[in-house]
Order: C-alpha cells, then sequence, then structure tokens
C-alpha cells in the first residue's frame, strides 16, 4: 500500500500515539473544589482508567478527608463509572459514542482545607484491550499472542487512519462553510457602508441646496 504524502504525516502520528506508553498523570485538588479529565475516544474502542489518592500517613489507612468521589461521563451525559467516598479505583467500558469523555473528580469540604494529590491513568486503544495473559504460557502461545497483538494494531491504526480523515474532512467542510458566511456577511457589511454612505451624501445635498450654499 502506498500512502498519499497528504497522509503520510497522519500515518506517522497515529504509529506514534498507538505505540505511546501510558503515562500516569499526576493532578493536585483542594478541599470542595472538583476537576475534570477528558479524553478523546471514538466509538466502539475500548478504554480502561485507574485512580488513585495518595495517601499521606502510609502505612496508615486513607484519612476520610482525603476520599473523594468520581463520575465518568461521555459528552451526551450518559455515565459510565460512578462512585462515592473511595481513595482508589478502576473503570472500564466500550465507548458507545465516540467523542470527549470526562472524568470529573470532587472533593469533600474539609476544614481545615487540605489539598489532595490523584493519580490518574487513563487511556484507550489497542494497548488496553485485554487479550489474556502470557503467564506460564509456551513459546507457540506466546508467539500467538504477539500475533494477534500486531494484527490488532494493524487493524486499530487502519480504524485511526480512516477516523482522522473523516475529521479532516469535516474540519474542512466546517471551515469552507465558515469562510462563505464571512463573505456573505463582509458583502453584506459592504452593502450596509454604501447604503448609509448614500443616504448622508443626499441628506447633506438637501441640506446644503436648503442653506442655498450650493
Amino acid at each position: 500500500m502506498v500512502l498519499r504524502p497528504e497522509y503520510l504525516c497522519t500515518f506517522l502520528l497515529t504509529i506514534a500515539i498507538l505505540s505511546h506508553v501510558s503515562q500516569p498523570l499526576h493532578f493536585e485538588l483542594k478541599s470542595g473544589k472538583s476537576k475534570c479529565i477528558s479524553e478523546d475516544i471514538k466509538s466502539n474502542a475500548m478504554t480502561v482508567g485507574k485512580y488513585t489518592v495518595v495517601n499521606p500517613n502510609e502505612p496508615h489507612p486513607t484519612p476520610q478527608s482525603h476520599k473523594i468521589n468520581i463520575r465518568v461521563t461521555s459528552s451526551q451525559g450518559n455515565t459510565y463509572h460512578h462512585a462515592e467516598e473511595v481513595d482508589s479505583g478502576q473503570f472500564s467500558f466500550t465507548a458507545v459514542e465516540g467523542g470527549e469523555y470526562s472524568a470529573c473528580f470532587a472533593a469533600h469540604d474539609h476544614k481545615p482545607d487540605v489539598t489532595l494529590s490523584i493519580d490518574l491513568e487513563w487511556g484507550s486503544g489497542v494497548h488496553y484491550k485485554s487479550l489474556g495473559s502470557l503467564a506460564k504460557k509456551s513459546k507457540v502461545e506466546v508467539m500467538e499472542f504477539e500475533v494477534k497483538a500486531l494484527i490488532e494494531t494493524v487493524n486499530s491504526i487502519h480504524d485511526e487512519m480512516f477516523y482522522l480523515r473523516d475529521r479532516e474532512e469535516e474540519m474542512q467542510d466546517l471551515n469552507r462553510a465558515t469562510n462563505s458566511k464571512m463573505a456573505w456577511l463582509g458583502l453584506l457589511s459592504l452593502f450596509v457602508c454604501l447604503g448609509v454612505a448614500g443616504m448622508q451624501f443626499m441628506h447633506l445635498k438637501t441640506f446644503f441646496e436648503k442653506k442655498k450654499v450650493i
């Protein structure tokens, strides 16, 4: 298969994305506040997330002031994960609808105020699909697993390329529609300005004729 130049960069970018090993996201959350983390997930993609509130008093149990509420929702408002009064947890689901998904964390209001440190690892795609454990498997089974993983990676790259191409076409259509609307708005503004200028000219001409200046 020969890639056209306009898709070469997209292909390389897709490979970089799919080959990227997800790194945990670390952020802080103050008492009584909330924070949302977003992830763009395409339809029918598998996504997995794991979150943990850092315990400041290890090895003792996590204090009640370090419990959080979490809700994972889609751009349509559908809830895919919800938990209250937890210090860690995980979620996994297959996205029914494509778009932006948000994981919103909320900390309870405590006095005195405390700052929670939260680690979040969230990703989607082939690296997060469970294909079984490699432990205690023969070399043939391990090779079979690796072949399946490679095939799935290729399929994911293929699907991602078409997904990005569709998104690019949508953006181009939006740009063309916006440019067309701006052009009509510019013409309308020009006609309005010319109309106002003509009215002013006629008004001034009538005024000076009445004053017998011209």
